[in-house]
């Protein structure tokens, strides 16, 4: 292991020449060593989307100044940006019912070291999964919900993240769906998985509907949360093929793992700051 810090800066700017250049010629006089880049130019939006990671191996600066510097650069681009060290892990909160396959996955790959984030706490509207979350050493918060006491229990949803530092909130097949308000506070910064290959099959039950349509694939999608339910920018996807052999069971047994899958990648992706808003639609700098 080296004595390197490295640091990931992820931006995205209107679209202009040299953009680039300007940017690695600032960590070059400086001597930010960069040790990957990757980048993307819509020309429907004419917006630059860059990730690049470097390290400090022979930095001529301290960091603190750098970072001023990179802010003067980002006013004069008009660039929104996030500048961080690389083992600074988010703090992600996490939200369930009752079942408990996305969420078994994502404690299992943070358990294991594969999921670059510090998971600070679980909480849901039930108690089923409360010995699978103690289990893991993690705080398991029960905040049961009503129709009635809504807007109290999401009080206490915001309470716990800001109690807890969580930078992002993640719906591990929570089945309530969040007010428009909430998901105003948690514009980016909360992530659901829908159980469907997103457009199709909005909604409840959507593998008896995927089933009932004879559908030769079924899917998962993972996406960011929106008032407009089931229509957030959509971070990943993931599809498995099936026939018309298949029952509805087999179809959600099949769906949970693909679910998993899905949720535990796009969280992944998040965390290494390699998604970027578009719009309506995301940028995955790989």
């Amino acid at each position: 292991m080296s004595d390197y810090t490295p640091y990931v800066l992820t931006f995205k700017c209107p679209d202009q020449l040299g953009i680039l250049a300007r940017v690695s010629n600032l960590m070059y006089q400086r001597g930010a060593f960069i040790t990957e880049v990757s980048q993307y130019s819509d020309p429907y939006t004419r917006s630059f989307f860059s990730r690049m990671v470097f390290d400090d191996r022979s930095m001529a600066c301290n960091i603190h100044d750098f970072v001023e510097e990179v802010k003067s650069l980002a006013q004069t681009l008009g660039m929104a940006y996030r500048l961080r060290p690389l083992a600074d892990k988010p703090r992600i909160l996490l939200a369930v019912s009752k079942d408990d396959h996305c969420l078994n996955v994502l404690l299992t790959k943070w358990r294991s070291g594969a999921l670059p984030a510090d998971i600070v706490g679980v909480f849901s509207n039930h108690e089923d999964c409360r010995g699978l979350v103690e289990w893991y050493g993690i705080p398991f918060h029960h905040l049961p919900v009503t129709k009635e006491t809504k807007p109290d229990q999401e009080a206490k949803i915001l309470a716990l993240m800001e109690s807890e530092r969580a930078e992002l909130l993640v719906l591990a097949r929570y089945m309530q769906i969040l007010s428009d308000d909430l998901c105003a506070r948690l514009e980016g910064r909360a992530i659901n998985i829908h159980h469907s290959f997103l457009p199709s099959f909005k909604g409840a039950r959507p593998y008896h509907q995927a089933h009932q349509r004879g559908v030769k694939v079924v899917g998962a999608t993972a996406h960011y949360v929106t008032a407009v339910l089931d229509e957030g920018p959509i971070i990943v996807q993931e599809v498995k093929p099936v026939n018309h052999t298949f029952t509805i069971e087999q179809l959600v047994h099949l769906g949970h793992d693909i679910e998993a899958t899905a949720l535990s990648h796009a969280v992944r992706l998040h965390c290494e700051e390699r998604v970027v808003l578009n719009g309506e639609k995301t940028v995955i700098l790989q």
